[in-house]
């Protein structure tokens, strides 16, 4: 009986010496590099956030993997609750239990950190940037108020050239023209390899072009959208077929045109539909824009304002 009684004492600080050396194991910043570059290269790809400033983000928000928010709840990139429907944790930030978006997997928060960027109007300055710009991001993040810190982008680029994140740009850039266009409806694509749609940049803004194959459920499968998501994107009241179109947007379009394209001189036959989806610019905030009445049709010849409102 003492014999057992000893072999439970040495077995249990054997596994209590394991569990304690597991909890103490922290990621090096070289280990989270490796781990999750490939993550960030990929959703480059996807939704053209810069490898780099996702990989220095997660390092920084998460301290490499070994925050109490990473650990617990899998987010790498501080996002808060604010439209978040999915579990949620509380922590302690700029002010005192803060909510916190929760994830079942890393992959999952480093998806969500993507399409957070990419479908918010503040950050849609940034995607006009060029893609290897990693700069002009850390600067413009900062600018758009992801981070309190005010040394928020010196730190982000500290990261980067220290480690040579920018590499992982080139990567994720390929062999493709990645520099957005600015307000036309031709330019800069990329091809990811868990789509079939090469993924188009106008105003700043995501689309595709539709293929015969496609229906408005297929697309919003393949981009993980909900069913409501593509028609109010593109201003479909009445969706139809999703053939019907040349191109969707797969995100909102912006509240107005780029720089390039402060007004639009109305050709025979078009409609403000039209119009919307040529430069990108949501169809309420065009006819805001233009002091028109929602559902009303342009003149040939008119001139219509793209950026700022018409005088009244």
């Amino acid at each position: 009986m003492q014999k057992i009684a000893i072999l439970f004492v040495v077995f249990s600080s054997f596994f209590v010496h394991l569990a304690h050396g597991q909890e103490t194991t922290k990621f090096t910043p070289e280990q989270y590099i490796d781990k999750y570059h490939d993550w960030a290269v990929m959703n480059m790809k996807r939704n053209g956030v810069p490898a780099s400033i996702t990989l220095a983000q997660g390092m920084l928000e998460s301290g490499n993997g070994n925050s109490r928010l990473a650990v617990e709840a899998n987010n790498h990139f501080g996002i808060k609750c604010h439209d978040w429907t999915g579990e949620k944790v509380y922590h302690h930030d700029d002010r005192r239990n803060e909510c916190f978006r929760k994830y079942n997997t890393v992959y999952d928060s480093y998806a969500d950190h993507a399409r957070f960027l990419s479908t918010r109007s503040r950050y849609a300055f940034l995607f006009e940037l060029d893609i290897t710009d990693y700069k002009g991001w850390a600067r413009g993040l900062k600018k758009a108020g992801y981070a309190t810190d005010p040394n928020y982008a010196r730190r982000l680029i500290d990261l980067i050239e220290r480690y040579k994140l920018y590499e992982f740009d080139e990567q994720g850039a390929g062999n493709t023209t990645w520099k957005r266009t600015k307000g036309k409806s031709s330019g800069g694509h990329v091809i990811d390899p868990y789509i079939k749609h090469e993924v188009h940049f106008n105003n700043g803004v995501r689309y595709i072009m539709v293929k015969p194959e496609d229906t408005f459920s297929s697309i919003a499968t393949e981009f993980d959208l909900r069913d409501w998501e593509l028609p109010k994107y593109n201003d479909l009241k009445d969706a139809g077929r999703a053939t019907d179109y040349k191109y969707l947007y797969i995100e909102p379009k912006r509240n107005k045109a780029h720089p390039d394209h402060p007004s639009h001189v109305v050709k025979e036959g078009q409609t403000m539909f039209e119009i919307s989806q040529i430069y990108g610019v949501k169809m309420r905030k065009l006819y805001k824009l233009n002091n028109m009445t929602e559902g009303e049709e342009p003149k040939p010849g008119e001139r219509l304002n793209l950026r700022k409102a018409i005088k009244k």
